[in-house]
């Protein structure tokens, strides 16, 4: 088991959804961590208590594992969530979302719209080969767009990706959910000298 498969089996034992994590050249370890979708659609927002629970769990994860680190940040991904996981992709159907292909297609590489699954009776279409239809189907998504003049569809497979983000929604309420009037979710930090946990407005 790698230092990554590592983190994501700690942040998933702790009941969190491990978003992205990458360790830097200068020795900084940083990981994303969000609120399971069923906590997170009933209001549930990543704080820094969260953090600094996650952040204890992964400070004894790396020295056991010796992964040699500088620093470690722990924080919510923020607004503009990147997408990395299928998983990622059927939580945030109907969202808004802004992708960048790997090669062009009609001369551009970024698309932003709603992002959709394919229907199943188009899946049941797929012909790839040496891939089950049903198979394919499960990676093979949609976004829909407007060109100007109608809107479009342009159907992506994650691999045909080179990042894809969820589009900043200008709001303390989070997505799809509608928490108590006065209840906001709070941007939260603490730094220590060599650990720092950061809590921030989630989806």
């Amino acid at each position: 088991m790698n230092w990554q498969e590592a983190v994501e089996k700690t942040v998933t034992g702790l009941g969190y959804d491990l978003v992205d994590c990458e360790r830097t050249p200068a020795g900084l370890v940083r990981v994303y961590i969000d609120k399971l979708p069923e906590v997170a659609l009933a209001g549930g927002l990543i704080d820094v208590d969260d953090c600094e629970r996650v952040t204890r769990q992964l400070q004894y994860l790396l020295e056991v594992e010796a992964c040699p680190y500088e620093r470690l940040e722990v924080s919510s991904p923020g607004l503009d969530r990147p997408l990395k996981k299928s998983a990622d992709y059927a939580r945030f159907v109907g969202e808004e979302i802004e992708i960048t292909l790997r090669m062009p297609f009609q001369g551009r590489k970024k698309y932003q719209g709603v992002l959709g699954a394919v229907p199943a009776a188009e899946a049941a279409k797929l012909e790839v080969e040496g891939v089950a239809a049903e198979s394919a189907a499960a990676e093979t998504w949609r976004i829909v767009f407007n060109d100007g003049k109608a809107d479009q569809a342009l159907d992506f497979a994650l691999e045909e990706l080179r990042e894809a983000r969820l589009v900043p929604v200008v709001s303390f309420k989070g997505r799809g959910v509608k928490p108590e009037p006065a209840k906001k979710p709070k941007r939260a930090k603490a730094e220590s000298k060599d650990d720092k946990v950061d809590g921030g407005p989630d989806q």
